[in-house]
């Protein structure tokens, strides 16, 4: 069973500039941002989370390379983008993440989709999966039973990361090509909870 979440006014803030190191236009969110352009932006220079966790990505519409933006601040796109597989210059749309529940989230994966063969399941932080006795260097599908979490493509929390939600798909990842528009392999080999 899946820990429902839901969204409340208030409790997630971004402030978002045109420019780099918070210069230029600025703007504040409390809520979603299907397009910058419809706010006279092109892309995101620069970012402060002030409240909440947001998953940004790389085009409007909620497409391309995922980011996940905890509290804190992202003062150019390397801030946020450094540690990915290709460095991605831009964040043209952003949004809440409703089910951050970094105390009580719940996660199972499985080596195969539609949730077949080898099974583990994770209430804590994973750094290295192939430490942990994960004999794949992919995984097929997830449950997520509560919860946000963020998979990574290499150990150490490097490489693409998929955002993986409780409230999307009802919690329910069964194929790769659910993780986001930009997935290009199923290989993960450490996973974190996301922080409010």
């Amino acid at each position: 069973m899946t820990h429902r979440c839901r969204r409340s006014s208030g409790l997630w803030k971004i402030v978002v500039w045109d420019e780099p190191f918070f210069q230029g236009k600025k703007h504040e969110f409390t809520s979603d941002c299907y397009s910058t352009l419809d706010h006279g932006f092109s892309t995101v220079g620069s970012c402060k989370i002030e409240s909440g966790a947001w998953a940004g990505f790389e085009h409007c519409g909620f497409q391309g390379q995922q980011f996940v933006l905890e509290r804190g601040e992202y003062p150019c796109w390397e801030a946020w983008s450094g540690s990915n597989a290709y460095h991605v210059e831009r964040m043209c749309s952003f949004r809440p993440i409703a089910c951050a529940d970094y105390g009580r989230s719940r996660l199972m994966l499985f080596e195969e989709e539609n949730f077949q063969g080898k099974r583990g399941e994770l209430s804590d932080d994973c750094p290295s999966l192939p430490a942990l006795g994960w004999g794949s260097n992919a995984v097929g599908s997830f449950f997520v039973r509560s919860g946000a979490w963020v998979c990574s493509q290499y150990p150490g929390y490097r490489g693409f990361q998929y955002l993986l939600e409780s409230d999307i798909h009802a919690g329910e990842y069964k194929h790769v090509r659910e993780w986001g528009s930009h997935v290009q392999t199923g290989q993960v080999q450490s996973i974190r909870r996301v922080q409010q």
